[in-house]
């Protein structure tokens, strides 16, 4: 039986280009199995659905190695149980050449040398490319931020709103709670605006 695999790292994106793929060579839509999250670890409903449903001699297909997932050691150790203790087969469609592990198996135990060699090296190639991304998406943020773009909540601002509802708590018409929830703020954020506006208030 022939099954797929294909992976996007978030919802909003389309995984169609591996799903096309999959349909040119054979591979029925009940038997494409697709996730939409990270590859950070292999709890993923779908990967978990086809897992279960591998059998010996049947024949995965993956649009490439880093959508199996892109944990170093958890891509090696899904690769084997695949392929050695369950006896099925994957092939990689963007490194036919290289990781079709059913040319590995006609070298006997060479063969196995070879594999694990190969997947050792794109392995920890697709996890440094993770790597990297973070890396890049880190140092955007950053550079964002020393230009003024801000992340997370607005802060929430002292305005018209909050004077009057901090007065009416100062003149003892409200609670403190009461305040709060006039202005939606939290507990910590609205006596730090407190300390903040009495301190203009005490200044001037």
């Amino acid at each position: 039986m022939r099954l797929a695999y294909g992976r996007v790292s978030a919802k909003d994106q389309n995984p169609e280009r591996q799903l096309v793929k999959f349909r040119e060579l054979g591979v029925e839509d009940r038997f494409i199995f697709v996730d939409k999250q990270s590859g950070k670890d292999f709890e993923r409903p779908r990967y978990q659905a086809m897992r279960m449903m591998i059998r010996e001699g049947d024949l995965v297909y993956l649009d490439a190695l880093d959508r199996l997932g892109r944990d170093y050691d958890g891509i090696i150790s899904e690769w084997k149980y695949i392929t050695r203790k369950i006896g099925a087969d994957i092939v990689c469609l963007d490194n036919e050449t290289l990781f079709d592990s059913r040319k590995f198996k006609t070298m006997g135990d060479f063969g196995k040398v070879m594999e694990d060699q190969f997947l050792s090296l794109l392995a920890y190639v697709a996890e440094q490319e993770r790597k990297k991304n973070r890396q890049r998406q880190a140092e955007g943020i950053e550079v964002a931020r020393t230009e003024g773009v801000t992340f997370g909540r607005p802060k929430q601002e002292i305005d018209d709103k909050f004077i009057r509802a901090y007065r009416e708590w100062k003149q003892g018409q409200i609670t403190a709670t009461e305040a709060m929830k006039r202005i939606g703020m939290s507990k910590p954020t609205f006596y730090r605006r407190v300390k903040e506006y009495e301190k203009e208030a005490f200044e001037v």
